[in-house]
């Protein structure tokens, strides 16, 4: 097998392990409330600055993709995200755009960022918080108190 082929199927073996593990991240918040409902579990939305905001940045690298957060958020969670980005070449089409104001103008009535906001399978908030520089396990930890 020469190198390309070696590096081809190493990289689909990748890709296959990284999405048993990888939680799809949702955009639309009813989608969202229905899984729930139907796993019975809780939500996690997220409000970010994908290309803007340093902190939301470390967020997602730091926590939001980390295993062991995506790994317990498999089980435990629905994930959505609610991205605000600034730059031309990022924006989102414009009925997302819209759904994610009117989350904001719900959940984020402070317009802080990042913003990640617990909530019941129904939409109920729990608490909330933003971005800690901590370990994902702590992190989920800070999540799981929201709940108690």
């Amino acid at each position: 097998m020469n190198m390309r082929k070696i590096v081809i199927a190493g990289f689909l073996l990748f890709i296959g392990i990284n999405s048993l593990i990888a939680q799809e991240w949702l955009t639309d918040f009813e989608e969202a409330k229905k899984i729930a409902s139907e796993k019975n579990k809780n939500i996690v939305l997220v409000f970010a600055g994908s290309d803007w905001c340093a902190p939301c940045i470390k967020l997602e690298k730091q926590i939001l993709e980390s295993q062991e957060f995506q790994e317990y958020a498999k089980d435990n969670y629905v994930l959505i995200k609610a991205d605000f980005p600034r730059k031309k070449k990022n924006q989102l089409p414009e009925a997302l755009q819209a759904h994610n104001k009117k989350l904001a103008e719900t959940y984020n009535k402070s317009g802080g960022f990042p913003l990640v906001v617990l909530l019941d399978k129904t939409g109920k908030k729990l608490g909330e918080t933003g971005y800690k520089k901590v370990t994902p396990d702590s992190y989920l930890g800070i999540l799981n108190q929201m709940i108690e």
